[in-house]
């Protein structure tokens, strides 16, 4: 398995890369628009975005990345930073970005708009989407009694060579990030350790599951949208493919959070709180509901796409978004020979 360190950008490239994007931001700054670093999949931020500058005229320019690089590129650039918005597709990487002390609090109202267990306890970033946790299957191989009843069944040496993960990817490690919450160090160690052993990596999601539907591995850990987009279009990655969801509050049961937050340092604070509002509010719980990102809406009575097993009948673990250890996954998967 290579080696790679999803924790972030090494110093000299995020400076090289924070001088360049404080520059092409510089003008859409000034043009009084505002500038969003986007690690949701780019497909649903420009549904927002275009929603958005619909409804109030405001210009949006986005940057596309990846969770934890854009989160450590923030650090890196501090005050200096030109973005206004950030958008992730886990909590972990807002964590980083809020401990560091660079996000402004959330206007109340907008977050009036999210159920608290959706939304940083602190009130400097909030829930915009979720997914779930799933165990993808071959339908052809395996039969719902022979599915494992927690993830961390997944461990056993019968499951060896069975099934897959994309380990070195964010959502993998928000997963883990919610099982060293749950269980602790030493089951998170030991899971770590059986993954190295037992599981076929792959690198994403979607290259996960396609594996399952050619039968490279009779299961895999991913997040459930995968599944249903696929499905949505010709469905040649998924026709053999179901979906497991663990529930009884198992780890493997994960809703992770998808979080957006103002920069402090944003020169355009009420357009960037605007947009943050209208994420989380109808408009943008809408875009999830009637758009083809299969994500969850988190707004308070937002519908999501029926074709959804309902949040409320996910039966997730209680899992605190804003307090997912990153670095210590990273530091324990790197410790695991995983990454």
């Amino acid at each position: 398995m290579k080696h790679i360190n999803r924790l972030g950008l090494t110093v000299a490239a995020a400076s090289l890369f924070a001088a360049a994007s404080f520059a092409s931001g510089a003008a859409a700054q000034d043009a009084e628009g505002i500038v969003v670093y986007n690690a949701q999949h780019e497909s649903l931020g420009a549904e927002w975005v275009d929603a958005f500058t619909k409804e109030t005229g405001i210009k949006v320019t986005v940057r596309n990345g990846g969770d934890m690089e854009f989160a450590n590129q923030i650090i890196q650039e501090g005050a200096a930073s030109p973005a206004d918005v950030f958008l992730t597709e886990n909590s972990p990487a807002m964590a980083l970005v809020d401990k560091a002390g660079l996000f402004a609090p959330v206007d109340k109202d907008t977050l009036d708009q999210v159920p608290a267990q959706y939304r940083a306890a602190d009130g400097m970033w909030t829930g915009i989407a979720a997914r779930s946790t799933v165990f993808a299957y071959d339908k052809t191989k395996l039969t719902e009694d022979k599915l494992p009843k927690s993830m961390l069944d997944l461990a056993d040496p019968a499951w060896k060579g069975r099934w897959a993960a994309s380990p070195t990817g964010a959502d993998f490690q928000a997963i883990m990030g919610a099982l060293l919450q749950l269980k602790g160090e030493q089951t998170t160690a030991a899971f770590l350790k059986a993954l190295k052993e037992n599981a076929t990596p792959y690198k994403g999601n979607s290259v996960a599951m396609k594996a399952v539907n050619a039968g490279e591995v009779e299961g895999a850990i991913i997040y459930h949208y995968y599944w249903f987009g696929d499905q949505a279009k010709t469905a040649e990655n998924s026709k053999n493919v179901a979906l497991h969801y663990f529930k009884n509050q198992d780890p493997g049961a994960f809703v992770s959070v998808s979080g957006g937050g103002v920069l402090k340092s944003s020169k355009h604070a009420k357009e960037a709180q605007a947009f943050l509002k209208f994420v989380t509010g109808k408009g943008g719980q809408d875009v999830l509901k009637n758009g083809t990102s299969f994500e969850y809406a988190v707004g308070n009575g937002a519908q999501s796409n029926q074709k959804l097993v309902p949040l409320a009948d996910l039966d997730a673990p209680k899992v605190e978004s804003s307090t997912l250890d990153s670095k210590k996954i990273v530091d324990m998967m790197t410790a695991a020979g995983i990454l």
